[in-house]
């Protein structure tokens, strides 16, 4: 049995599959039952609208996409921790990334960008945007 086995579970199929795997995994390997994290489509979404709010949304303009992403990550309510700094006095945080969101978790992600674009009349780039833009109005 190959280390790493992702099933996702779609239909009888899959979980029988599923089964058959756990029961031939050898002692000590680990099984985990996952909600699906964030795909590729939502993730360059993501990043095409964190573009689009830098460029249009004076407020944003001095950070980094990755620095604009942090923040609403902690906006949307992400756990976050901080650990103090090898030498010296400060904090740095620790933890938050995107990649490790649920589906439904981005999906709130992505709504909160909306939301925010919408308050400050940002024009989606992405067609996609436009269209989930027209049909709130």
């Amino acid at each position: 049995m190959s280390t790493g086995q992702t099933i996702i579970l779609a239909g009888p199929r899959q979980r029988e599959w599923a089964k058959q795997c756990i029961d031939a995994a050898p002692n000590g390997f680990v099984v985990k039952i996952a909600e699906e994290t964030r795909n590729d489509r939502q993730n360059r979404r993501l990043h095409a609208m964190l573009g689009d709010l830098r460029k249009q949304v004076p407020e944003f303009m001095p950070y980094s996409v990755d620095d604009l992403k942090l923040r609403f990550l902690d906006a949307l309510g992400t756990e976050m921790r901080y650990l103090p700094k090898l030498e010296g006095v400060g904090l740095f945080p620790v933890g938050l990334r995107s990649s490790t969101l649920s589906v439904s978790q981005f999906s709130a992600l992505i709504e909160l960008l909306f939301m925010i674009g919408a308050k400050h009349d940002v024009r989606w780039s992405d067609p996609a945007e436009r269209e989930h833009e027209r049909r709130a109005a």
